[in-house]
This record gives structure tokens, C-alpha cells and sequence, in this order.
């Protein structure tokens, strides 16, 4: 079998499993709109596999249709003044609370980063649209959504690069002040890739020697923190789980290195490790960071370490997988013991759980204080589902609970 007839190949079997229908577990509420929202997830990325094959278009292009059909314009409001600007010459919408008559006290901020694995999403989609006027209006906050640049198109660490210049630009007194913003009321959040990039800034600003004012806190929003191990038992668990099945976050994660799809198939059978990388895997060694209650069944066994990942020489994505801006878990304790606190939230339902858990017990254990918030019957991307007709009850849950803990905590 020939390169592109294996191309084909892979494929045409990522497509046949797309469509498998898994049983949506009990626990989980509203299982009918999940499975018919799943369904349209599912189709979508059907159509994806077959145009890249047919050469049309490449999968990321269309699946970016999501992000299309949910865009916005963000505008002011009656209680909310919006405005799109440039920090260091990136794109963020800037939310802020009207101004009142007199109106000088000093305000929180959260710089908030949107989900999407690095390939797709938006700071101006109808969901991240409000939630950022929920935190202005609830926090009486400023809100800071950062319009990062998207792989493929942009690689690592261009995303990751975006949204460290927008943090170092906004923690600049004269910035603070320009927006009315508490210098030492400061948060960066975000959700899901959003959450690995806020982790991600959250550590590479306390190494920095120039940087003075720091966050206050953390959020994460079932984070994906490492692409080491890709057989957690979460991945195993949840492997075909709506929303997220193992496949796309593999894709994901392969499309925000490279574009070589031999690293994406190395990927999928966890065989992309390189010497360099597998020295890191003790940090993800989920059977001495897992509690036992979410190791379940599985049995720890260490991914393969590969002389060569998929064409990944020295400079490409196999030492981009230990670099701790793509994978903030790889860090050692000593770097997390000066972290600011840390909001976790973590969805029994999602291949990302883990990862989660796994930081959480590791923040711990360096001293940090965390609030590990998990949600027994959570899937993934259940905070963006707040809008009709994808309104569910969990996700209206977890963003008032999320927001409660900005308000005791920042």
C-alpha cells in the first residue's frame, strides 16, 4: 500500500468512526439533545474527512463552519460598553461595565481565553459572547477575550505567543488604569485549549525577570494539559464520547504541531514520543497522579518511546510536545509552587479529564490552593451550551458555579 493510498486509508476509517452511535451514559441529563447535537457534530466532521480526502478542502477549513455559524458582532448594551481593540498587535474584544455617574472604584479583570484546540473557536461567538457580559455584569469586572491566531495555519507556538503578548501588554500599570482595573485583582481563564493556554501564561509569567505584576488567580475550564500520554484512562474511557471523541482531540493536538499527518497517526497509537519527550513522562504518570476512583479498570502501561515520531526530527513536533507552553503539565513541582491560586473543573464525561485531575493533585501537592470542581455528570464543552436550541442545564450549572468562585476569590 502506497503513502497516499494509506492517506486514504486512514481516512476513510477515521470517517466509518465517526459515525458509530455510543450509548450515552445514564448520568448524563438531557441525553436526547445531547445525542442529537452530537449527531450534527459527528456529520459535520464526516463531511470534513471525505472533502480533505477529495482534496476540496482541508478538515480544520470546514469544521470551522461552527465557528462561523455561531459568530457575532459583539455591541454595547444597556449595561455592558464593548469595544474591539488591538494589545500588542493581537485582536481582543474589551467588555467593561457603564460607567456610572462618579463611578472610580478599581475593578476585576479576567482575561479570558476561548476553546476550540487551537484550530477552531472565536472571542466573538454568541456563547463566549455571554459569558463575558455574565462576568461584567456579575463580577463587575473587566473582561479581556483574546482573539488569538488558529492552527493549522499558525502553528505553535504562534497561538500560545499571541496570547502572552496580550497578558503582558494588559498587566502594564498604564493600561490598568486606563481601564479602571485593580492591579492585584487579576484572573486569566479559559476553557478547554483555552484553559491549556492560560495555564500555559500562568507559568511562564512567574519565570519572567521583566514581569512584576502578576495574576491573582487561575481558571480552567476542563483543560487539556499534556500530549504526552494519550491513553489516560479518560481517553480509554471516553474514547467515542459526544462532543470530543478521542479522534479530534488527537487531531487537534497533531494539527496545532504540524501538518505532517504521519505525526497525527503516530499520535493515535500513542507511538510519538521521542527520547526527549519520554524523559518527561513521569509528570503524566497517571497511575502515581490519579486517584483511584478515576483510574477505573485500566492498568498503567508507559507509551512507546519512537527514535523518530512521524518525520519529527529534533526542531519539530516531537520537541514541541515537551515544551511545557504546549503541555503545562510536563513542568516540575518547583515551578508550580509560586502559581497563583487555581480553579479547576474537571467533566467525568471527556478524554481531557485526566489531565485535569492530574494538575489539580499536582498543584496540591506543590502547595498550591486549588478548588478541584468535578462534575460526575459533565461532558465536554458543556459551558458553551447555554444558548438555544443547545441550552443545557449543565452548562448554566457550571458557569454560575464559575463565576461564584471569581466573585469569593478574585
Amino acid at each position: 500500500m502506497g503513502v497516499k493510498d494509506r492517506e486514504s486509508y486512514d481516512t476513510t476509517a477515521c470517517c466509518a468512526q465517526a459515525v458509530i452511535v455510543t450509548p450515552i451514559p445514564d448520568k448524563i441529563e438531557e441525553r436526547w439533545k445531547l445525542m442529537l447535537t452530537d449527531c450534527f457534530f459527528r456529520s459535520l466532521s464526516h463531511l470534513a474527512d471525505f472533502s480533505e480526502l477529495l482534496g476540496l478542502k482541508d478538515y480544520m477549513g470546514v469544521m470551522m463552519f461552527i465557528t462561523f455559524a455561531e459568530r457575532v458582532v459583539p455591541v454595547s448594551d444597556q449595561r455592558v460598553h464593548v469595544t474591539e481593540e488591538l494589545f500588542d498587535g493581537v485582536e481582543v474584544v474589551v467588555y467593561q461595565p457603564k460607567l456610572q455617574g462618579g463611578d472610580t472604584e478599581l475593578r476585576r479583570a479576567v482575561i479570558y481565553l476561548h476553546g476550540g484546540g487551537w484550530c477552531l473557536g472565536s472571542a466573538r461567538m454568541g456563547p463566549y459572547d455571554l459569558l463575558a457580559r455574565q462576568m461584567v455584569i456579575d463580577l463587575n469586572s473587566v473582561v479581556v477575550s483574546v482573539e488569538y491566531r488558529l492552527a493549522p495555519e499558525h502553528h505553535f507556538p504562534v497561538p500560545y505567543e499571541d496570547v502572552y503578548r496580550v497578558v503582558k501588554h494588559f498587566l502594564q500599570r498604564v493600561v490598568l488604569a486606563q481601564y479602571t482595573v485593580d492591579p492585584g485583582r487579576i484572573a486569566v481563564s479559559g476553557d478547554s485549549a483555552g484553559g491549556n493556554l492560560a495555564a500555559a501564561v500562568s507559568q511562564q509569567l512567574q519565570q519572567d525577570p521583566e514581569q512584576h505584576l502578576q495574576l491573582k488567580v487561575q481558571a480552567l475550564l476542563y483543560p487539556v494539559l499534556q500530549a504526552l500520554d494519550l491513553n489516560t484512562p479518560s481517553y480509554q474511557q471516553n474514547q467515542n464520547m459526544p462532543i470530543l471523541p478521542r479522534t479530534l482531540m488527537v487531531r487537534f493536538w497533531s494539527e496545532y504541531f504540524t501538518s505532517d499527518k504521519t505525526f497525527f497517526r503516530a499520535m493515535m497509537t500513542n507511538t510519538h514520543n521521542s527520547p526527549e519527550s519520554a524523559a518527561l513522562l513521569k509528570f503524566v504518570n497517571w497511575s502515581a497522579f490519579l486517584p483511584e476512583s478515576y483510574r477505573g479498570k485500566y492498568n498503567y502501561s508507559a507509551p512507546v518511546v519512537a527514535l523518530s515520531a512521524g518525520g519529527a526530527g529534533s526542531d519539530g513536533p516531537s520537541r514541541s510536545i515537551a515544551d511545557p507552553r504546549a503541555s503545562p503539565l510536563l513542568v516540575p513541582d518547583a515551578a508550580l509552587r509560586s502559581l497563583p491560586k487555581a480553579y479547576v473543573l474537571t467533566c467525568e464525561y471527556d478524554v481531557l479529564r485526566d489531565d485535569g485531575v492530574m494538575y489539580a493533585a499536582r498543584l496540591r501537592r506543590a502547595g498550591v490552593e486549588v478548588t478541584h470542581e468535578h462534575y460526575a455528570s459533565g461532558f465536554h464543552g458543556a459551558l458553551m451550551f447555554t444558548v438555544w436550541p443547545t441550552d443545557f442545564l449543565i452548562g448554566r450549572t457550571m458557569t454560575e458555579n464559575f463565576i461564584k468562585w471569581l466573585q469569593h476569590n478574585l
